[in-house]
């Protein structure tokens, strides 16, 4: 066999790509969704949300040292990490059923590399100019206007990225106490270390790293590409319309002559919009992140020459097969993908939003003791022991009376703990608290089971009457030669 040799790179370089500014519908709906999305994420730790006296006032709060999740009138113990799985779910099928209706508008919109790349590029902008200065500034080499505005633009874009690692860490305290300990530099060291870690990562892929981030590190363009259909709407360049390319004055000519002339000019303006690089005339792209900005720059050149919008436009691959055949083009948005992402999403937040609603604020655990599994009492009855966890999620103390049922003659005892003048345990539960008690199921020597029998432990709530219960099992001696 002969050997093949392969000349020149096996990879292109990278070319850095100078997005131009753009304006038009797509263009004002990124801008509404990032001052929305940032003002959301910057101001949300400040919200004020009153939930009784000893108890935090933050509207969002994730307290890791009293292990509570805060989010306005929710209240999340680390028991209750179900929801959280079922706030994934629901994510993940609201992902799915986006990319069903319209691609990549996640990537496009509210992907926050998105969001906070838009921020930098327009303070780069506001500093350096539009594409065709920052480009001539980079052939030009480095110049002390050139060097200032570049020291400027990354001071301002460290400010963000300081800010949003700042952000961040307030959802973990109380916001206003934090921000004046960080000022005063009381806080603790672990909030300097993760503001640094997210100030450097934000600056790192906002700033610098920017569509290779879309483009090699986002694994999500790779898995929508096996979700999509060819009913999906995407960014689509109309080849049968914009075929053949030629310049105004060409098309003009051959339009006069009734020869075919395609309405693209050639003139380049949607890859200078594109913030990933991406030709669009080329097809979709693992690039293309269908932010709609190249359809609001071709708009614009199609206004200019005097020919109708739309050569670039959301679309669907089976209306581009459509119109070469001289069809309408056809919607349909509700089909059987979208029915079935939008009954999951149904489904799981009817249950999160039952749950919530019927939840309890007391808990119980119950843990049977293994060493020794029963005892036997000098009169002939038998002890099981049990560890007893009690929760109560309520911001008052609360008492609960302890029983159990499915035993008959059974009653339930703790050390040091006395008991009611009816015989009933009672035990107290501080505000918030979980409190861990070690007790003794007894049945008398002439009610002692021959077998091992399903018991149930109660815990009633003495002000409310709620009962919280588990089931366990009570073991005789007769289990002891097994």
């Amino acid at each position: 066999m002969k050997e093949t040799n392969i000349e020149g790179p096996l990879y292109a370089p990278r070319t850095k790509v100078y997005p131009q500014a753009v304006h038009g519908r797509f263009r004002r709906i990124k801008w509404t969704l990032l001052i929305v999305t940032l003002s959301i994420y910057y101001l949300l730790p400040f919200v004020r949300w009153d939930r009784g006296p000893g108890l935090p006032g933050q509207a969002v709060l994730l307290d890791l040292p009293h292990r509570r999740f805060y989010f306005f009138f929710i209240e999340l113990w680390p028991q209750e990490v179900y929801y959280f799985t079922g706030l994934l779910i629901i994510a993940a099928m609201v992902l799915f059923l986006m990319n069903a209706l319209a691609g990549r508008i996640w990537c496009g919109y509210l992907c926050p590399q998105t969001v906070w790349t838009d921020l930098f590029y327009a303070v780069e902008r506001w500093v350096e100019g539009d594409r065709r200065e920052r480009m001539l500034k980079d052939k030009q080499g480095l110049t002390f206007t050139h060097v200032r505005q570049i020291v400027t633009k990354n001071v301002l874009w460290i400010l963000i990225a300081w800010w949003t690692g700042g952000a961040w860490v307030l959802y973990f305290a109380d916001a206003p106490t934090l921000v004046k300990e960080l000022l005063t530099f009381q806080a603790p060291m672990v909030a300097y270390v993760w503001i640094g870690i997210l100030t450097a990562t934000t600056y790192l892929f906002a700033g610098h790293a920017r569509e290779q981030v879309c483009i090699y590190m986002c694994p999500w363009p790779r898995i929508q590409a096996a979700l999509t259909d060819e009913w999906a709407l995407n960014v689509t360049y109309r080849k049968d319309r914009g075929e053949p390319r030629m310049s105004v004055k060409k098309a003009e000519q051959l339009r006069q002559h009734d020869q075919a002339a395609g309405d693209c000019i050639d003139c380049h303006q949607c890859i200078n919009v594109c913030p990933t690089g991406v030709d669009i005339r080329d097809g979709i792209q693992l690039g293309c992140i269908q932010c709609g900005l190249c359809i609001d720059a071709c708009d614009s050149v199609m206004q200019q020459v005097g020919r109708p919008a739309g050569l670039i436009a959301y679309d669907t691959d089976i209306n581009a097969e459509r119109r070469l055949a001289g069809k309408p083009p056809v919607f349909r948005p509700i089909r059987a993908r979208t029915l079935l992402y939008a009954a999951v999403i149904a489904i799981a937040g009817s249950i999160m939003i039952y749950a919530l609603a019927t939840r309890s604020a007391i808990g119980i655990n119950v843990l049977h003791e293994r060493n020794p599994l029963f005892v036997t009492l000098s009169d002939g009855g038998v002890r099981n022991d049990y560890t007893l966890r009690l929760l109560n999620k309520s911001d008052i103390a609360r008492s609960f009376e302890i029983g159990v049922t499915g035993l008959p003659g059974a009653h339930v005892q703790a050390a040091g703990i006395p008991q009611r003048e009816s015989g009933q345990l009672t035990i107290e539960v501080g505000q918030d608290q979980t409190r861990e008690v070690r007790i003794s199921v007894l049945v008398p020597g002439t009610m002692v089971p021959a077998a091992p029998t399903d018991i149930t432990i109660q815990a009633k709530d003495l002000a409310t009457g709620q009962i919280a219960s588990e089931k366990d099992h009570f073991v005789p001696p007769a289990r002891s030669g097994q």
